[in-house]
């Protein structure tokens, strides 16, 4: 039998019985569609004595669905610790290695725990401390939008999502545009606009797609240039979005940025030579897309 106590000083404790020490695993689950669940996944969850979850009700919620669907029978007594990018460092700096002689299951909302979710810290711990670990494949957003998206550079740059605002959104939109790579961006439905207004401000012959609520009932695609987008989505910017950018030249670094010529009171050809100057991009046809 195993018991997990939790100390006054919020120190994870574990008392177990002897056996063999077992190890982390890491596990995806469906973005959407709960038949995207796999074998293996379904076995993890089945079996774990604690359950790791960003969010432990969502968690409950997919053991009941599995439970009541696929007759999965869990282990009893299971235990669900919260572990989110609000406590995860916390979490794991009062971690003690005997915790993992036992089942651990760690499970992010959904999709693959680390990309944009909690699990690398939990990785890095076992790695230094020898514990043994295993992640399994399984449901993903990026690579399902990198797919759909048909842009055939595939070499692709994933940034998940741009700071909310200010100078250092305007940097990673930069670096997304001009990585010379297929970026994949995450984007939340009340600022989707306005980051499809600053691509089409920006580079506005530039292709991206969007993937809207993907594996789900109302799944969709768009691509076209940011313009057409927009008037496609006519004001509906509901849901959960992925967007994936066409690959683009590099451009030159710069500590001066596009932005910061335009806001200069000089004639456009002057600003044309200018950002030329950063961009390598060609002077006529930086000309015309100012005018």
């Amino acid at each position: 039998m195993i018991l997990l106590v939790v100390s006054r000083n919020l120190k994870l404790v574990t008392v177990k019985n002897s056996q063999e020490s077992l190890l982390l695993r890491l596990v995806p689950t469906p973005i959407g569609n709960i038949g995207d669940i796999s074998l293996r996944a379904i076995e993890a969850l089945s079996k774990a004595d604690i359950l790791l979850c960003e969010d432990t009700r969502v968690t409950k919620k997919l053991l009941h669905i599995l439970k009541e669907r696929y007759n999965t029978e869990l282990k009893e007594n299971q235990a669900f610790i919260a572990l989110h990018s609000h406590n995860e460092k916390a979490f794991i700096e009062r971690l003690e290695p005997s915790f993992f002689e036992q089942n651990i299951v760690y499970v992010s909302d959904a999709g693959m725990p680390g990309v944009s979710d909690p699990g690398q810290l939990l990785v890095d711990y076992c790695l230094r401390h020898g514990i043994a670990y295993d992640v399994l494949p399984g449901a993903n957003a990026v690579l399902s939008a990198f797919v759909a998206s048909g842009f055939c550079e595939t070499k692709m740059l994933f940034l998940g999502f741009l700071d909310h605002k200010g100078k250092s959104r305007s940097e990673g939109l930069q670096r997304a545009l001009y990585s010379g790579y297929t970026t994949v961006l995450y984007e939340s439905p009340h600022r989707l606009e306005k980051l499809l207004l600053a691509i089409d401000q920006e580079a506005p012959q530039r292709e991206i797609f969007l993937c809207k609520e993907l594996s789900k009932k109302y799944q969709k695609y768009f691509r076209g240039t940011a313009k057409k987008i927009v008037a496609q989505l006519n004001g509906n910017f509901r849901g959960e979005w992925v967007v994936v950018l066409q690959a683009g030249d590099v451009k030159k670094s710069s500590a001066v940025s596009e932005n910061d010529i335009l806001a200069l009171d000089i004639p456009k050809k002057v600003q044309a030579k200018l950002i030329s100057k950063i961009t390598g991009e060609n002077t006529k046809e930086i000309y015309q897309r100012l005018l």
